[in-house]
């Protein structure tokens, strides 16, 4: 667990310092009994989270170790682990330029840049854009997911799914590139959004574990050498 406790705070150091995570929006990762998961409390601020602090949070939502309590949205995490046990790791988030292809008409947020393959089979929009606070809404929540690994909050952010942590963070850094990309390519004429063929043919020569790795490494060792993180923390 002391592993995962720090993974979870380097992540949401990490998204911090590429100004995707603000004030607000929370990173978990279920724990290996599979019925509970690690999350922050609500009022530690981002750029400064401690593996230490991080509370044990079982599927009902309650915190069952831990001081502090739990981000009103935990709902969002508890939902997704109930209904997709290969779930190991959730976020939600704000990112104005990602959540602005939820409060368009005819622009959806379709793949432009080859790593967008995780999320070939589209990206749904939540009609919601109230805080998933209830296990009502959180279900409702993972009923618009389906089998998708991200989601648009309409008007208000973003949840994106995956395997572990290091995984999660590749994928949300390339949610948001690919989202960028569309909107700069949007301006300079018609868009060609990569096809399915495409992306099966970018998937068949994918390692998506080493590429995970890959941006790990990059982006921990630059933060270090910021201050972002303590240097000690990628032994």
């Amino acid at each position: 667990m002391d592993m995962m406790r720090k993974e979870i705070a380097i992540c949401t150091r990490l998204l911090v310092d590429v100004d995707i995570l603000e004030y607000s929006g929370h990173i978990s990762s279920r724990l290996p009994s599979g019925d509970e998961f690690l999350i922050q409390p609500v009022d530690d601020v981002r750029s400064n989270l401690e593996p230490s602090r991080l509370l044990v949070v079982g599927l009902d939502g309650h915190v069952i170790d831990g001081d502090g309590k739990p981000p009103a949205e935990t709902a969002i995490h508890a939902e997704i682990y109930k209904a997709r046990p290969e779930v190991n790791a959730v976020a939600h988030f704000h990112h104005d330029p990602t959540t602005m292809f939820s409060m368009v008409k005819a622009r959806p947020l379709v793949a432009m840049k080859n790593h967008a393959v995780r999320w070939s089979e589209g990206i749904p929009i939540h009609i919601d854009a109230s805080h998933i606070s209830s296990v009502e809404q959180g279900q409702e929540l993972v009923r618009t997911l389906g089998e998708s690994n991200a989601l648009l909050l309409r008007g208000h952010g973003e949840v994106v799914v995956a395997e572990n942590i290091k995984a999660l963070f590749a994928d949300i850094v390339h949610f948001v590139e690919n989202a960028k990309a569309l909107a700069d390519a949007a301006l300079l004429g018609e868009i060609v959004p990569l096809t399915k063929e495409d992306l099966v043919k970018f998937e068949a020569t994918f390692d998506r574990e080493k590429h995970a790795r890959k941006l790990w490494s990059y982006y921990t060792v630059t933060a270090a050498n910021k201050g972002v993180i303590p240097a000690e923390w990628l032994g």
